[in-house]
């Protein structure tokens, strides 16, 4: 069986871990194209991934099994310009705050739509993906709009649109939370009189090991928690400071300002 021909609209940081993902998956490059009109960008994919690289996504979208939609939303409709992919194309849109609605204006009605979110991890393959395809996608183009974003992690599907933007606060931006935490523990540890490499290199193996932890142990995550507070020790009397500052109210209110940008960010773009 013929390998889906999948083509990238974009060929940015986000697009470069797909291919890259496909590619270490077995997806030969010869299926793979992607439209770039930056130059010196579009020469580093022909170079790192021996792929076809073309000027405007209307030279790489015809005969397209998915056409993968990685450019800034601000610029979509610019770069949709000439692009009509038939019923037979999974149109998937890694575009934040871009709604199904506003890319079928742009689109037609014809082709399956799937939007999806990803996070920075997936740079490193180890991301997470929330989808959402509306109600009556047919079940390929969900599949494949799930092994695309599954070659740079794990993947999750939404019931409702409007949890994308939940998806965008938690963890869209939630790498940024994570280093701002690292960064507080590294600036905490000087005071306490570590030099600052220390300080950084504690904060950041820290950071990495505990997200192994999480990822390998199948755990609960408040069940991690408590595993590694004991009665009475240093863990525990930290945690009771976090708490008794509002620890979990702060992160509440954190998301909640960030869906309600992304909701604010989507209206503007229905627009």
């Amino acid at each position: 069986m013929t390998p889906e021909l999948i083509a990238f609209v974009g060929g940015g940081q986000m697009a470069g871990s797909l291919i890259g993902g496909l590619l270490a998956a077995g997806h030969p490059a010869a299926r793979l194209r992607v439209a770039e009109p930056d130059a010196a960008r579009a020469e580093r994919l022909r170079r790192d991934f021996g792929v076809e690289v073309r000027a405007r996504g209307a030279e790489v979208a015809p005969g397209a099994d998915a056409l993968v939609l990685a450019v800034k939303p601000q610029v979509m409709r610019e770069a949709l310009t000439g692009v009509a992919p038939v019923a037979s194309t999974t149109v998937i849109s890694i575009a934040a705050g871009l709604r199904i609605e506003a890319l079928r204006r742009w689109l037609g009605a014809a082709a399956p739509i799937v939007r999806a979110m990803p996070n920075t991890p997936a740079l490193l393959r180890a991301g997470v993906t929330g989808l959402h395809a509306p109600a009556g996608t047919p079940e390929r183009p969900r599949a494949l709009a799930e092994r695309i974003l599954g070659a740079v992690g794990a993947t999750c599907w939404l019931a409702d649109e409007a949890q994308l933007d939940a998806v965008t606060a938690l963890s869209g931006s939630g790498p940024a939370y994570f280093f701002l935490v690292a960064e507080a523990l590294r600036d905490a540890g000087v005071t306490l009189g570590l030099d600052a490499p220390t300080a950084t290199l504690l904060a950041r193996r820290t950071l990495a090991g505990a997200g192994r932890m999480a990822e390998a142990s199948g755990k609960d995550i408040a069940e991690l928690r408590a595993d590694v507070t004991s009665k009475g020790g240093t863990t525990e009397a930290a945690l009771a400071r976090l708490e008794s500052r509002g620890l979990r109210d702060a992160f509440a209110e954190a998301l909640r300002a960030a869906a309600t940008r992304s909701r604010e960010l989507g209206d503007a773009l229905a627009k």
